[in-house]
């Protein structure tokens, strides 16, 4: 066999760790790229940032900075249905009153932090003239407790996870549950959302009007109340419109998770990356410069660098070409978010101006060709990055949508369509709410063709509920 030596010519891309960043920076949102530079000041001494923090440009037209409904914000929770009542675990809650050792005078006033449900029940709990078998026993069950105020578990269940030289019965279980719904609030350590508004409505006085009514549908017919059948609930209670009115009126005044309230809900807060506005009649993005960091290499040690470039400085050197390399990386993200930002204000004018109805179609590929840059490079500059307009604020992928065809020939955007339903829904007869199908046919009205199948999916992204739940009487 002869051995021999070749020479061959081949393309292949690598990518440098620059550019790695460089990705890598772009598919952050504001509060991950603050958190992945604060790890970074700490690693580089020859990284730091500028002192002094930039004068934050106006809202536009003045609109408080607010995220915009069932975009930035996180919706609000529905309350639970009848078997929707699901287990949480409860964290121990702080505690409350002065140490009284007297060494803590001087301190910075605090929140106040609320109790949680655990907390207030077991202080309600203390004040019981119950023996101490007892006492331990509602402990254990307030224990059980998931944040709604619910049992998830049965008494034999419980019983059955204890050890069995306690000789725990299910039936001193229920007396430890007959104590603990007694406490406020009223429908805690229920079982069932029936048992739970059942507990509420024992709880009214008994002159309530229609309080007898109501705890036959609550503890009957609930599902044909969560069902809106009329017709069976008047038959059943042998009453009138006014009357079965009345009763689901005090039905929906009761709390359906009462332990809701003690339940501590983290506020998500969003920093918008770009500030739209209208100059002179035109639309301008511009940068937020709150959610930019200012970074600088430090001139001390860079310095120290200079007069020492001799001697063993590999590692100071590398440090300082890595803090180059990261604030040309920053600086060349945030200005691609610019470029991006105004290509979709270009093509958006008409949502800026007159809301959801007029958004346009648009996909991240006609934003790519315009700009020169790769679709995937579009797709992440507009995750997680959020710009502030008049009308709210919105992450970047919300102005881009599917199309639906028009009978004229042109299109219309799925955002477009979706608040033309909730302007329909919110404009019907409660009596006799629209069905999907009669919402295809008005939007046939104004031109646009759109399948019954998809009114129900774009009905059901806005949680709007089905046609036979909006009927009322």
């Amino acid at each position: 066999m002869k051995h021999s030596l070749q020479l061959g010519l081949s393309q292949h891309l690598t990518l440098t760790p620059q550019l790695q960043q460089s990705i890598r920076l772009l598919q952050l949102s504001t509060l991950e790229l603050n958190q992945e530079i604060e790890r970074l000041l700490q690693d580089n001494p020859l990284l730091e940032r500028e002192e002094g923090l930039p004068e934050a440009p106006p809202p536009p037209n003045d609109a408080p900075l607010q995220p915009s409904t069932g975009e930035a914000a996180a919706p609000e929770p529905e309350p639970p249905a009848a078997e929707d009542v699901g287990s949480f675990d409860l964290q121990d809650g702080a505690s409350f009153g002065s140490t009284g050792n007297g060494e803590d005078e001087d301190y910075s006033p605090l929140a106040e932090q609320p109790a949680n449900l655990r907390a207030h029940l077991n202080a309600q709990l203390a004040l019981l003239h119950l023996s101490d078998r007892d006492r331990q026993l509602v402990g254990l069950l307030i224990d059980s407790l998931d944040e709604g105020g619910y049992m998830t578990q049965s008494l034999e269940e419980i019983a059955a996870m204890l050890p069995p030289e306690l000789g725990v019965e299910p039936e001193e279980l229920s007396i430890a549950l007959r104590h603990l719904q007694h406490l406020e609030p009223t429908g805690v350590g229920a079982r069932s959302l029936a048992e739970c508004l059942t507990l509420q409505l024992d709880a009214l006085p008994p002159e309530t009007p229609y309080r007898e009514q109501a705890r036959q549908i609550v503890r009957d017919h609930l599902d044909a109340l969560a069902a809106r059948d009329f017709s069976r609930l008047k038959r059943t209670l042998k009453c009138d419109d006014g009357c079965l009115r009345g009763v689901q009126k005090l039905i929906l005044s009761l709390n359906p998770r009462p332990g809701r309230e003690f339940a501590v809900e983290e506020t998500r807060f969003v920093v918008p990356d770009v500030i739209v506005r209208k100059v002179k009649g035109v639309w301008v993005a511009a940068l937020n410069p709150g959610a930019m960091p200012r970074l600088k290499v430090n001139r001390l040690y860079a310095d120290i660098l200079q007069r020492n470039r001799g001697s063993n400085s590999q590692q100071i050197t590398a440090q300082l070409q890595e803090a180059k390399w990261l604030i040309k990386n920053v600086q060349q993200r945030f200005d691609t978010i610019l470029r991006v930002s105004q290509a979709i204000v270009d093509r958006q004018r008409n949502f800026l101006e007159h809301g959801e109805v007029a958004m346009r179609p648009l996909v991240l590929r006609e934003i790519a060709d315009t700009l020169g840059l790769h679709e995937s490079t579009v797709s992440r500059v507009t995750t997680q990055k959020f710009m502030h307009t008049p009308r709210g604020i919105f992450e970047l992928k919300y102005f881009f949508g599917s199309h639906v065809a028009t009978e004229s020939g042109g299109s219309a955007s799925s955002t477009a369509i979706r608040a033309l339903i909730k302007q329909l829904v919110s404009a019907e007869n409660t009596r006799a709410p629209l069905s999907d199908g009669q919402i295809s046919e008005l939007l046939g009205q104004q031109g646009i063709v759109v399948a019954r199948r998809t009114i129900a999916k774009y009905r059901e992204s806005l949680q709007i509920l089905p046609v036979n739940l909006r009927k009322t009487l």
